[in-house]
């Protein structure tokens, strides 16, 4: 099982757009890394900059609009993520609890869907995914 563990730092969404970790909180977490790591769990990580960096593109009325960050009312963001491949979500909540973040972090664990999953008119719509998947994989590796 697929799961993905959402780094979320308090008041993140409004750090300058230059702001950039600890130099020892970034050398804990790379334990945490390694330790995931050994274990053959991890599948990806990465960190994120700040929101003020960034942009988000909305769609109402079917129209692409563009807010460049910050964004004004966002309570929350993203700092990072591990994606990993544990047995369970109890496995994946024993990853995260050891994780060495902050009093002002947060750690969401959300479970990745699987094709199967999907009811058959789902996986039709989306045949060739799993074809895709693999080959951004292999690109990736290039």
């Amino acid at each position: 099982m697929r799961f993905m563990m959402l780094m979320i730092p308090k008041g993140y969404e409004k750090a300058e757009p230059d702001t950039m970790p600890d130099a020892d909180a970034v050398a804990a977490m790379m334990k945490y890394n390694e330790a995931l790591q050994e274990a053959g769990v991890l599948l990806s990580l990465d960190g994120l900059h700040p929101p003020a960096a960034g942009a988000r593109v909305s769609f109402a009325g079917g129209k692409p609009t563009v807010t460049e960050g910050p964004f004004p009312g966002a309570t929350e963001c993203l700092g990072g993520y591990w994606m990993i491949d544990v047995k369970s979500k109890e496995e994946a909540i024993a990853w995260a609890k050891r994780c060495p973040a902050s009093e002002n972090e947060i750690v969401e664990i959300r479970q990745v869907f699987e094709m199967e999953e999907f009811p058959a008119d789902v996986q039709e719509a989306a045949a060739g995914f799993a074809d895709m998947r693999a080959e951004t994989r292999q690109r990736r590796k290039a």
